[in-house]
């Protein structure tokens, strides 16, 4: 990860705290120039690190990405294990950089369903930036916002079964401690390229209020520029929350 220039054109401008990003495109990318879908996402790798740069440089201090849906299982057998190879290649390749920038990685979702080989790849990941202080990049791994939903149920239910709830007392506060990323601030704004108008099951309690951002923009084609001009429009909303009064990001 090599830090970029590129800053928001505005220093004034409320930066998101959280950013989340649909990472949708690799395989037309790759469609348009008569290639294999894989090489789409080894190029949307690339624009990974481009948009960690600039989250880096620009003061976010969470960047959550949806790098593989629980849905995306679906896929062809060939191309989900060549994701697989990608995802452990990753690792590998961008931890050392990740630390080194002060990058705190964190992997969500129903990661018991990788190979053990994997798995022991994202904890060491993890292990190796757990300290750091800098931006939390939260990688959604085998997520659906539905799957993060019914984990937190579950896991308040056997709180009930074992008497120390009652169920009068579960509150929206309660599931939202249970919800991935709760320790984080709130999704302020969801990225999402390739065209598409939709959230596709991601992160759907925390982007409540989150502002949406759609760009036609394939993810291997997603730079500085891109991220900056979805910073610049998320500046010029007005953010009420349910109220009738602009919220600032300080207020939150």
């Amino acid at each position: 990860m090599s830090p970029a220039k590129q800053q928001v054109n505005n220093p004034k401008a409320s930066v998101p705290r959280h950013v989340a990003i649909i990472m949708d495109g690799n395989g037309r990318w790759a469609k348009q120039l008569g290639k294999m879908r894989i090489f789409g996402h080894q190029e949307g790798a690339k624009a990974v690190r481009r948009a960690v740069s600039f989250a880096v440089n620009n003061g976010i201090e969470a960047l959550t990405l949806y790098a593989f849906s629980s849905e995306n299982w679906n896929r062809p057998p060939q191309e989900v294990t060549a994701l697989m190879e990608l995802f452990i290649r990753a690792l590998d390749k961008e931890v050392k950089s990740l630390h080194k920038h002060n990058v705190r990685l964190k992997i969500i979702g129903d990661t018991e369903r990788f190979s053990e080989r994997l798995q022991g790849r994202i904890q060491r990941a993890e292990a190796v930036t757990e300290a750091n202080t800098g931006l939390t990049l939260n990688i959604a791994a085998n997520y659906g916002g539905r799957w993060d939903i019914i984990q937190a149920v579950q896991q308040i239910a056997q709180q009930v079964k074992s008497g120390d709830v009652a169920p009068e007392d579960i509150s929206e506060e309660m599931v939202s401690q249970h919800i991935n990323l709760c320790e984080l601030a709130p999704v302020d704004l969801v990225i999402r390229t390739g065209g598409e108008h939709r959230i596709s099951n991601f992160l759907l309690w925390q982007i409540a209020y989150a502002e949406l951002y759609f760009t036609e923009v394939l993810w291997p084609d997603f730079d500085e520029l891109v991220f900056e001009g979805a910073l610049n429009a998320f500046a010029q909303r007005e953010r009420r929350f349910g109220g009738t009064e602009p919220a600032s990001i300080k207020e939150l």
